[in-house]
């Protein structure tokens, strides 16, 4: 759009190519009528009604010819700003190695989210994940192979997202992020064990050359808490806590607030879906 505009001129040379066909109308128009309503005689005599009434026929006729056809072009104009705006809105909130909501997207749709969940009681649960050694990946293959590792990677998030209509995003580097609404910690514990699994067996593939990679996950309640930094602040500590105990595991804050618990447990590939995210929140509280 940007560009037609500068083919076509600025402001100024725009205007006055409007005017200038305005008057072209204009003229053009008013000897049509002339002709058709007083005829080709120079000397040809009318009535003072008859020449009032064609005259503001005239000008009526014109009046809505222009200000309709200039109508119609600003509606399109707006109409293309419109989408314009939205396609860079989505453009501003979309990481274009993942197609994944970028960081900017997330906190929006999180805030949003948690201010509806908190004050009706609903569960919502943090995860943040981390690619486990990921420099070294970047400093063996190169950064296009580890662009490659994220990319598809970001695939698998998408898989794990639209399961249940999750929220997730690259929330930056190697980190992902995702929130869930209306299933408790343990389900949500359950789902980071199966995208855990999910992600170790993903045979990552670029160049000719192919590795697996794990992850570690955090995970963090936001016990009715509307503060999107504070709970994910929360599954970060639970993120570093999983990197600090070997990495490729799950681990979870506690029943008390900040308490890191490590799970253990053998868990299913298919676990059963829960309510969605994007239900209203009035299904969900029922």
């Amino acid at each position: 759009m940007t560009s037609k505009l500068r083919e076509r001129g600025g402001p100024l040379r725009r205007t006055a190519a409007i005017v200038g066909l305005s008057v072209g109308v204009t003229v053009v128009v008013g000897c049509v009528m002339s002709v058709v309503l007083f005829g080709v005689d120079p000397d040809a005599t009318v009535t003072a009604g008859y020449a009032t009434f064609c005259t503001l026929s005239m000008g009526t006729l014109i009046t809505v010819a222009l200000a309709g056809g200039l109508s119609f072009r600003s509606s399109r104009l707006l109409q293309r700003l419109m989408q314009a705006q939205d396609e860079l809105l989505r453009i501003a909130r979309t990481d274009p190695l993942t197609g994944l909501l970028n960081r900017r997207g997330f906190d929006e749709a999180a805030s949003e989210t948690l201010a509806q969940a908190g004050p009706a009681h609903l569960p919502a649960v943090a995860l943040m994940c981390d690619i486990d050694h990921f420099k070294a990946i970047n400093d063996r293959f190169g950064h296009e192979f580890g662009d490659a590792v994220l990319a598809q990677l970001g695939d698998v998030f998408r898989e794990f997202a639209a399961r249940d209509e999750i929220l997730v995003a690259r929330h930056g580097g190697e980190e992902f992020a995702a929130l869930m609404v209306g299933a408790s910690v343990e389900e949500v514990v359950l789902r980071a064990e199966y995208l855990r699994q999910m992600c170790a067996a993903k045979e990552i593939s670029h160049s000719g050359m192919s590795i697996r990679i794990t992850v570690s996950i955090g995970i963090a309640p936001s016990h009715d808490e509307t503060d999107l930094a504070k709970v994910m602040r929360a599954a970060d500590d639970a993120l570093y806590a999983a990197k600090r105990r070997g990495r490729n595991c799950v681990v979870r804050t506690g029943a008390s607030r900040w308490q890191l618990d490590l799970l253990d447990e053998e868990i299913p590939l298919s676990p059963e879906p829960f309510v969605p995210m994007l239900a209203p929140l009035e299904e969900r509280a029922n």
